[in-house]
């Protein structure tokens, strides 16, 4: 079992666009030939495209890219341009008059940094597809990471910027890897480690203080401060699924999430993941699984680890100093 770049994978390329003035952004997963895809949707405050399309039971077999992207619910805009691309090189599905290119999408809340009135659109989706290439993935602020945040249980002024990750891996012909934008409402742990990498600031803003206890001891308080987080990702491998196998392949990877990310799946985040498979390898849907939460896990770690700071908000790198290792 070997680490891979995540644009190795067969038959994908990844391409970003982003405005770092704004602190907003968008990734898309472009593969033109089409993958059997599944969606796995969890946490009470999700925003997505496409995703009822990925049900078993509904015809369409095969998508032609997945795009996350900052901006809330306006930054589902960006898939129009992603239709776009696609549709100028005659991919998608034959309805005999057009070809329908299939664009999934989610979207997290970044509207709380930067400025809010500019989210990714119909020509930043656009600019990530030009932008798509099969060479190393850029992390951390880049595309859908660009204004993301976690730890905001108490205010912006006591989160951390968290960003991008992608981490993949390759067991024989099988290729299969993350990417995310980790934007969650609470803390970041390497499960390897137990360490806490990012999350709700101390009150001295040096240290870090733990989100649970802070919501344990609110209980009783029912405001939603901040009801837009959302950890968006996507696993993509060159196995051979069906749309039932990819569902479940998808909710196997939130394992990843749960092991990271605490608290996860709340109501207050609108956590989505999808997968993309081209269809080219056998294997065993147990060990896919087990694999598809470790390259989450590894993809959630190294979105904190690579994130630098950005509109004034602390990162992992300023609190550990030179001793970190990324």
């Amino acid at each position: 079992m070997n680490q891979i770049p995540f644009t190795d994978i067969q038959d994908i390329k990844v391409g970003h666009a982003q405005n770092l003035d704004a602190a907003t952004g968008c990734s898309v997963i472009l593969c033109g030939q089409g993958a059997t895809a599944g969606v796995d949707v969890r946490g009470g405050a999700p925003g997505t495209r496409e995703t009822d399309l990925l049900d078993p039971v509904n015809l369409v077999e095969k998508i032609h890219a997945v795009i996350l992207a900052g901006g809330s619910a306006f930054g589902l805009d960006a898939a129009s341009g992603v239709m776009q691309y696609l549709e100028e090189r005659d991919i998608g599905f034959d309805v005999q008059v057009a070809r329908v290119p299939i664009v999934c999408s989610a979207v997290l809340f970044d509207l709380m940094i930067g400025d809010h009135r500019v989210r990714p659109d119909k020509a930043m989706g656009y600019q990530a597809c030009c932008n798509a290439t099969n060479a190393d993935c850029v992390e951390g602020n880049i595309g859908a990471g660009t204004g993301a945040t976690v730890g905001k249980i108490a205010g912006m002024q006591r989160a951390m910027k968290s960003g991008l990750g992608c981490y993949a891996l390759q067991v024989g012909e099988l290729q299969i890897g993350a990417l995310v934008a980790v934007n969650c409402l609470g803390d970041v742990i390497d499960p390897e480690t137990g360490k806490t990498l990012a999350g709700l600031l101390a009150e001295d803003l040096r240290s870090l203080a733990e989100t649970e206890a802070v919501m344990i001891r609110s209980i009783a308080d029912k405001k939603n401060l901040f009801a837009g987080n959302t950890t968006i990702g996507v696993i993509v491998t060159n196995a051979d699924l069906t749309k039932s196998q990819a569902t479940k392949l998808a909710s196997m990877a939130q394992n990843g999430y749960a092991r990271t990310m605490r608290p996860a799946h709340s109501m207050f985040d609108g956590d989505t993941i999808f997968t993309m498979a081209t269809g080219h390898v056998e294997a065993d849907l147990s060990v896919l699984g087990l694999l598809a939460a470790r390259v989450m896990e590894r993809a959630v770690v190294s979105s904190v680890k690579k994130a630098t700071t950005l509109c004034g908000i602390t990162c992992y790198s300023d609190l550990c100093g030179t001793k970190c290792a990324v």
